[in-house]
């Protein structure tokens, strides 16, 4: 894949998956020089981390206290190196809007047999706790690659 300086990960909402993968991501590559972060495609802007999302990644020492949703938009795109997405569906949005984000733009779970990522959102506990693993999993797998 090659060098990259930022990462910015993508979901709907920006408070349950993306943020999640984001600092996931930063705790995987504490001595990195990457700069990860994240965004939503229709983001709850300023809403923290979603308490269920929050709450399993602090049981996993992963502090999201500092998150803060915020929109997409073409500065965004264009700042960033590569761009990972949830969902095939968030694959589409995506490049039908900001098309000079194809070829840098690709699925969490790309390296996880092109897994989506569902959204837990009023989901249970259980589904959450899935969720993180699956991320966990998706981005293990991104760091052979960063």
């Amino acid at each position: 894949m090659g060098m990259f300086n930022s990462i910015l990960v993508v979901c709907a909402g920006n408070i349950c998956r993306s943020p999640t993968a984001e600092y996931l991501l930063k705790d995987k590559l504490t001595d990195s020089h990457i700069n990860v972060s994240s965004a939503g495609l229709t983001a709850l802007v300023d809403k923290g981390a979603e308490p269920t999302a929050s709450s399993i990644a602090q049981s996993n020492n992963i502090d999201m206290s500092p998150h803060k949703g915020r929109q997409l938009n073409s500065a965004l795109i264009a700042e960033n190196d590569l761009i990972l997405v949830m969902e095939e569906r968030h694959l589409t949005d995506l490049l039908g809007q900001y098309p000079q984000a194809r070829g840098k733009t690709f699925l969490l779970g790309k390296w996880v047999n092109d897994t989506e990522i569902p959204d837990p959102y009023r989901q249970s506990h259980e589904q959450f706790e899935y969720v993180y693993k699956l991320i966990d999993q998706a981005c293990s797998a991104w760091t052979k690659y960063l």
